[in-house]
């Protein structure tokens, strides 16, 4: 099955018109003709089964045959990370952490972080190609880009984790998390986090845990996070 995303379908429609770029796309790229059928999402659980009435490349339309509703996962995964020095690690990260399945990504600046600047609009391309890619129906949440001093003080529900290299008491993520229930998890720049970021962490009762035995980069720790949700909650 090949998915296709826009957000603007709803529940309601009885037919849909794709915008220019994805217009061409299909017809003239995919080669899709009348009564071919095409599988939609909004990226808020929607699919939408779809056969194609009018094939023009700057105008394709198709009508509603049938939707379904898919429910989300049972907890809520966010990951807060840094981004990393060169884009192409972070991007990796992104398109990976949806493919394995994460509800909200916070990328956050720390002491430490030797990249200050991202590209949020390319950002949203990669979450979306790697959900229709893997065929999720949910498009993972990107919060804009925050201070680390600014988030850690922010509002959330569910466990708290702060993954870091440092020699200090930790426990092992799959130890400290539960099945089916809300996490946030912190992942420093290639320097790690700072010491004084650590102690504010815990002091806003996040615990700090370790992925494995071995240091790993930034982007590869985010995706050892996300896997190791995943199997806790199989």
């Amino acid at each position: 099955m090949q998915l296709f995303y826009n957000p603007n379908i709803t529940k309601i429609d009885t037919a849909f018109v794709f915008d220019k770029d994805e217009s061409r796309h299909i017809v003239k790229v995919l080669r899709k003709q009348i009564g071919d059928k095409l599988v939609i999402t909004n990226g808020k659980g929607y699919l939408f089964y779809t056969e194609v009435t009018v094939s023009d490349i700057k105008r394709c339309e198709v009508k509603v045959l049938s939707h379904e509703f898919k429910e989300r996962r049972p907890f809520r995964l966010h990951i807060a990370i840094a981004p990393t020095k060169m884009n192409d690690r972070y991007e990796w990260f992104l398109e990976k952490a949806t493919e394995i399945g994460i509800e909200e990504i916070t990328p956050i600046f720390c002491d430490h972080s030797e990249r200050k600047v991202i590209k949020p609009e390319r950002m949203e391309k990669i979450l979306q190609s790697a959900m229709k890619q893997s065929l999720h129906c949910y498009l993972p949440k990107l919060n804009p880009s925050v201070s680390f001093d600014d988030f850690i003080t922010s509002n959330f529900k569910g466990h708290r984790f702060i993954a870091h290299c440092e020699e200090s008491h930790k426990i092992a993520l799959k130890t400290a998390l539960k099945k089916k229930s809300d996490c946030l998890i912190l992942i420093g720049p290639e320097g790690d986090f700072s010491v004084k970021e650590i102690e504010t962490a815990k002091e806003h009762q996040f615990i700090p845990v370790t992925l494995g035995n071995t240091r790993l980069r930034t982007e590869t720790a985010g995706i050892v996070a996300c896997h190791t949700v995943a199997l806790i909650n199989e």
